[in-house]
């Protein structure tokens, strides 16, 4: 009987040890999910931030047109005035190369042209200017408001 009182008292201790441990893992377990969230609450903050400027647009849109294309989508869903004017700018050196490219005798020069003003806006994107490059910079502006 004394057996039977041992093996009761110890398998009482376990079951309390056992409870006592289940509490603590809860309380981890909440602790680490209050963590979760403020750390989700912290990036969710710090990506709209990074998205609400627009310089990353702005950069995004200089790399290739597939880039541009990104840069148009992103801008789109959480559009940005710094952003939307690099979007438009980038989009007419893109269309000037093009049209450059099909003119036989002054390609060559219309490409080193294109690349100055590709080169002049990419750095206005990485200083967070908004003036328009030369020549066709405003034009660019105004024919593609809408973007």
């Amino acid at each position: 009987m004394s057996d039977d009182k041992n093996l009761s008292d110890d398998l009482n201790e376990m079951l309390g040890d056992a409870k006592e441990g289940a509490k603590k893992a809860a309380d981890k377990a909440e602790e680490f999910a209050k963590e979760a969230k403020e750390s989700a609450k912290e990036f969710t903050e710090d990506a709209k931030e990074v998205l609400s400027h627009g310089k990353n647009i702005a950069i995004i849109a200089h790399i290739t047109i597939i880039g541009w294309i990104v840069a148009f989508v992103m801008n789109t869903n959480n559009k940005t005035e710094f952003g939307s004017f690099y979007v438009r700018q980038t989009l007419g050196i893109f269309i000037l190369g093009f049209i450059v490219s099909f003119i036989p005798l002054i390609n060559i020069i219309g490409w080193i042209l294109v690349l100055i003003l590709w080169i002049m806006s990419l750095i206005g994107a990485i200083g967070e200017n908004t003036k328009p490059i030369f020549l066709l910079g405003k034009q660019f502006q105004d024919w593609f408001k809408s973007l």
